[in-house]
């Protein structure tokens, strides 16, 4: 059933920010701020696959001379996305998390002296049976990555109380295509808990306890779904620092954007040498802006990005990722 880097800013107090919960290490990836690290260690798989024949080999039987990641990211390519040898077992590829611009996840393998794909197991936490047209393969397994993993450092944590004796209770959202085994929460002295490291956005997500599905009965921003039942609603936010440098002698600077419905009197910037600063916490996506200047409506003068709204008006536009 299917229902529905910077410092990050969570909107709800319900989602508490901690480092209480446990762990879970993804295979062949991690993400470091606004990093990819794509990591192939030989060690970690048992056997190797000519994709044009199905022939298998063992590790012993393979001399590796290069390694690519392929996946859905890159068209499946073979060879477009190389790796760097980095130990005797060790390949390393590092790719900004902005190249990735989908909100579920990416399937991806390791592919072998472009003919042998690294064949990862069911018991690895983000494995997925591929598929060939339209089909499940049997004993084939492709590796997944997503936009939110879980990190006992991470940006968010999820809180349930209550519910001592459930056996299990999963958090699935739309920020991992509401998987309803992936983010198994922890058993804790007052209920269940799970920390993720997530983009800014807005998301949806419910809690699965013992097989059935339930809104968060702590958080009261919630959005009704096609099952006629409500999803709760978080929004992740990421500080943003928006510099007009010069004008230094001007009395007074406001920041008026889409996130603030262009007030003219709220966001009033503060003064530096080099000219005038503000901070606040956005959602992931893209924003309009402009700088008011003793009154003067402007654009920032020092990014070229800018836009048409809808009343024919220039703005520059910041993209939270």
């Amino acid at each position: 059933m299917k229902q529905l880097s910077a410092y990050f800013f969570l909107i709800f107090s319900f989602v508490i920010l901690n480092f209480q919960a446990q762990s879970q290490d993804f295979k062949g990836y991690k993400i470091e701020n606004d990093t990819v690290v794509f990591r192939f260690d030989v060690r970690d798989y048992s056997k190797f696959t000519k994709e044009k024949t199905g022939q298998i080999l063992e590790f012993a039987d393979l001399d590796i001379v290069n390694v690519a990641v392929s996946g859905d990211f890159n068209l499946w390519s073979r060879d477009h996305w190389q790796m760097q040898k980095v130990s005797d077992s060790l390949f390393e590829l590092k790719k900004s998390i902005h190249d990735f611009n989908d909100e579920f996840s990416w399937e991806f393998k390791y592919v072998i002296n472009n003919a042998y794909w690294a064949e990862p197991s069911k018991y690895d936490p983000n494995s997925s049976k591929a598929l060939k047209n339209g089909k499940r393969l049997r004993g084939i397994y492709n590796l997944k990555m997503y936009t939110a993993y879980p990190d006992e450092d991470g940006n968010a944590t999820f809180k349930l109380k209550g519910y001592k004796d459930a056996k299990k209770v999963i958090v699935a959202g739309s920020f991992n295509k509401w998987n309803e085994h992936l983010f198994k929460m922890n058993k804790t002295d007052d209920g269940w808990e799970l920390t993720l490291q997530m983009k800014p956005d807005r998301y949806q997500y419910r809690y699965i306890v013992d097989g059935q599905w339930m809104e968060d009965p702590h958080n009261p921003n919630k959005t009704r779904n096609e099952f006629h039942e409500y999803n709760s609603v978080l929004d992740i936010k990421q500080y943003t620092t928006f510099k007009l440098k010069g004008y230094t002698n001007a009395e007074k600077v406001i920041l008026a954007g889409s996130f603030n419905g262009w007030n003219e009197r709220q966001l009033e910037m503060e003064r530096k040498e080099y000219g005038w600063k503000y901070t606040l916490p956005l959602s992931g996506g893209k924003h309009h802006y402009k700088f008011i200047v003793d009154g003067k409506w402007i654009v920032d003068p020092d990014n070229p990005v800018k836009e048409y709204d809808g009343d024919g008006h220039v703005n520059s536009v910041r993209m939270v990722k």
